[in-house]
């Protein structure tokens, strides 16, 4: 499997560009209706008087120095400055607050110029970038294989953790096919050919599922039946008519004893498989951890068919429940009853995990949504058994290569299938192949393939087949469908129109929900939301469940952004959110019934786009108390694309800042402006302060408030622009006095995302190009993909300056191209 021989670092030096401001041709993504402009040495003054100061070939500020610096030359010798300047004079951070700043619209002109001159370069000189090959990270994995085989796994099981670079787990420059990943695809094939097609023959083995200590144990279960509450419930792959046993384990008192032991009332846990009881397990409220079963349950064996059900194992809910006279409400997560483990409050019991162990005695394997996908054709004799394998050989083969297989790629595949036949029969044999297929380099890998003619340090256009695999995974993370493959096989998709075509098609069909759940939840730090555990003290309606749906309401709305074609900027102006009860409840919502989302418009003035979003609040919240200080550095960086630096040196965190004085506790503003009378603070403190306190009027779990400590929260703060803001309304406000900047960023990680790789200076051309081509459609997000799918980036690549021999479609499996 070792890719090593057949793929060369694609990053060669890069190019010393040079110009003159003289040979400028018109930009070709121009921001401005009509172009102003200075007189070269103008502008060189300006910066040398405005911004040399600080950034000195002695102090170096942002680590480069303007000392030296000319317009005229910038862009060809120094292009990642030139870059940076755009950036920072685009957000209007520099000069920053108390320094003086020229008059009228210089720092506008100084930018267009700027701008003008390197898409100028651009033009001459086109980059679209460089990228190794990609390999299906665990989330398109899993995808992939749905599509595939309708078969659902976790790639947790098998496959390592995806390293993340620029913020998404998908850039090829850290997706190192290392031996232990290699053989980690290998084990998933194995396991997964087993899952899709059965074992008569599988030998015992146990499935644990955990519940988490965050959950809910006084809720529903989405997926249990009705009438419960609490436990767990997931679906479990049995792979053989059989028998199995059920097994739940229960939470226990720092000294041994039943969690809930004491309630004055027993109770019963209900195990089902498909919605249907399959067991009745009585609870003893005087279990303890020192007896020979400890705190563990299990049923007797009982016979369940093969195939993906969904198990659950949660408690009979009956009509006597927690007596919540000393603290309320409570989430009932584990935390939260612990603090509440004494007289005056009854509390319920807490399962911690729950498995499934078996077959014993299997009698043979029945049909499953999986084989009937994978058995198209069924052989009457021992003749047609090896041309019926051939066919779906070829089909599945063919969709999981995202192109049609070669008689050297039939042939490689069809030896796995002859092996096992022989001694298995035909339905061991198929799975032989299908293990091929999904151990396939072809499968696994992502790569361009490059005429053995191209040019080396070229660029080229990227084939048709190439081009669907990149749209499909960029907006479903999946395989391309029936369709794209049709009209890529047909050498279709380069010509724009189709391509267009193709992708609007693309973004009206569900799976278009991985920019959603995939990109948007990556670019936004969703995934941090699970990182930040609520003190159950001071948050005691905080559970799982309600991070779970404060993930979903982000990415719901996302969705419908997406879906309805709505301006970008409405991530920043919405009035309307989705929820289900339980996120109402906590946001003060009435006449929100069940646990299905729905859109619903804001009854908080306060709250205001995605900047009311429990999940953003949450993710930049320490445990125990906000952080304006994360908040502010998340906008910076997550919304505006301009972060700040990382503090310096042996200076204290805030963390370390003293939490009272003399006697008294102090509030998050009061601890910021001690941390800020540092002055090597001050100077970064400014810029991400006042942005953070519009948003402390939200506590750590998102809701409203207007005292910390006892004391009246004090928001006030003024913008780097000097305007003055106190909440998030007027935080809303002035991030809309500059668009641009907000657009390029999401611009910038949606090009990220959808090319794998990081973007770097010399993408800023294309960026503002497609920012300038959406701002007269009201930046429109599908435009916005549009453009990112039209932009030369997506369209073409580099010809790697040493290009390894890549081999002939067809090599033999276990080789990678």
């Amino acid at each position: 499997m070792s890719s090593a021989s057949y793929f060369a670092s694609p990053f060669a030096p890069l190019a010393r560009y040079r110009a003159t401001l003289d040979e400028m041709r018109p930009s070709i993504g121009a921001h401005a209706r009509t172009t102003r402009t200075m007189a070269p040495v103008v502008l060189n003054d300006v910066v040398k008087k405005t911004c040399a100061g600080c950034h000195s070939d002695q102090r170096k500020m942002g680590n480069f120095s303007l000392q030296s610096f000319d317009l005229a030359t910038v862009g060809a010798t120094s292009p990642i400055i030139a870059e940076k300047m755009i950036g920072k004079l685009r957000t209007g951070m520099m000069p920053p607050p108390g320094r003086p700043r020229p008059a009228g619209d210089t720092l506008d002109v100084l930018t267009e110029t700027l701008e003008r001159q390197m898409d100028a370069i651009a033009v001459r000189k086109p980059d679209v970038g460089r990228r190794s090959f990609q390999r299906l990270n665990r989330a398109e994995y899993e995808r992939a294989v749905k599509d595939l085989l309708t078969v659902s796994v976790n790639a947790e099981s098998w496959l390592p953790l995806d390293t993340k670079s620029a913020n998404f787990d998908n850039i090829a420059d850290v997706q190192i096919p290392s031996a232990t990943v290699l053989e980690s695809y290998l084990d998933a094939a194995n396991a997964i050919s087993r899952l899709a097609i059965g074992d008569a023959k599988a030998s015992v083995s146990t499935t644990t599922f955990k519940v988490s200590r965050l959950a809910n144990q006084n809720g529903h279960e989405g997926d249990a039946p009705i009438g419960t509450r609490g436990g767990g419930a997931a679906t479990h792959y049995f792979p053989a008519d059989g028998a199995y046993v059920f097994s739940v384990s229960l939470h226990s008192t720092p000294i041994g004893q039943l969690v809930g032991g004491n309630a004055p009332f027993d109770e019963k846990i209900e195990i089902s498989v498909d919605g249907e009881r399959v067991a009745l397990l009585d609870i003893d409220r005087g279990m303890h951890e020192s007896e020979p079963n400890g705190l563990d349950l299990k049923t007797v064996p009982i016979t369940v068919k093969a195939g993906p059900r969904v198990v659950a194992a949660a408690y009979v809910r009956t009509f006597e429940g927690p007596v919540e006279d000393l603290m309320t409400p409570i989430g009932n997560s584990l935390p939260d009853t612990q603090i509440g483990i004494q007289d005056a409050i009854t509390i319920q019991g807490h399962m911690k995990l729950f498995t499934v162990t078996g077959p014993f005695n299997p009698t043979g394997v029945s049909d499953t949504p999986s084989r009937r996908r994978i058995f198209s054709c069924r052989p009457l004799s021992a003749a047609e058994q090896r041309p019926c394998a051939e066919r779906i050989v070829n089909r599945i083969g063919s969709q999981a290569y995202r192109r049609p297989l070669t008689v050297s790629d039939r042939k490689a595949i069809m030896s796995f299938y002859d092996e096992e036949a022989k001694s298995g029969g035909f339905e061991s044999g198929v799975r032989g192949a299908v293990e091929a297929i999904l151990a396939s380099p072809y499968f696994v890998f992502r790569a361009d393939e490059v005429a053995v003619t191209a040019k080396p340090g070229s660029k080229v256009a990227v084939s048709s087949t190439d081009l669907a695999s990149r749209l499909s995974f960029f907006l479903w993370g999946t395989l391309p469908d029936s369709t794209l493959t049709s009209v890529a096989q047909r050498g279709l998709l380069t010509d724009t129109t189709v391509l267009i075509a193709q992708t609007k098609r693309m973004l009206a069909d569900p799976r278009a929900d991985a920019l959603s759940t995939r990109f948007a939840a990556q670019w936004l730090r969703l995934q941090d939301i699970e990182k930040v555990h609520p003190d159950p003290l001071l948050y005691p309606a905080f559970n799982l469940q309600l991070a779970k749906n404060m993930q979903k309401e982000t990415e719901l709305f996302v969705a419908s952004l997406v879906r309805e074609n709505r301006s970008l900027l409405d991530l920043y102006t919405a009035d309307y959110t989705y929820v289900n009860e339980d996120l109402a409840r906590h946001y003060g919502m009435t006449d929100v019934v069940g646990t299905d989302f729905r859109r619903v418009t804001y009854t908080d003035k306060n709250r205001v786009g995605i900047l009311g979003h429990g999940g953003v609040l949450l993710l930049t919240s320490q445990g125990n108390r906000t952080s304006p200080v994360l908040r502010g550095k998340w906008v910076m960086e997550v919304l505006m694309g301009s972060p700040p630096p990382p503090p310096p040196p042996n200076v204290p965190d805030l963390e370390v800042t003293g939490a009272s004085k003399e006697g008294r506790m102090l509030t998050t503003r009061e601890r910021m402006e001690e941390h800020r009378a540092n002055a090597s603070c001050r100077s970064c403190h400014q810029f991400i302060d006042p942005i953070g306190l519009a948003l402390d009027n939200f506590d750590v779990i998102g809701q409203w408030r207007i005292k910390e400590n006892n004391m009246p929260l004090d928001t006030r703060g003024d913008y780097y622009d000097g305007t003055k803001i106190t909440g998030p309304r007027e935080l809303q406000q002035v991030l809309l006095k500059r668009p641009v900047p907000l657009v390029r960023t999401f611009v910038t990680n949606l090009m990220a995302y959808a090319v794998g790789r990081r973007v770097e200076y010399s993408d800023g051309p294309a960026i503002r190009k497609i920012e300038a081509s959406v701002r007269t459609k009201n930046y429109r997000i599908q435009d916005v993909v549009l453009g990112v799918v039209k932009s030369d980036a997506f369209r073409m690549r580099m010809v790697p300056v040493a290009q390894a021999a890549l081999p002939a479609s067809g090599a033999s499996v276990g080789q990678s191209r």
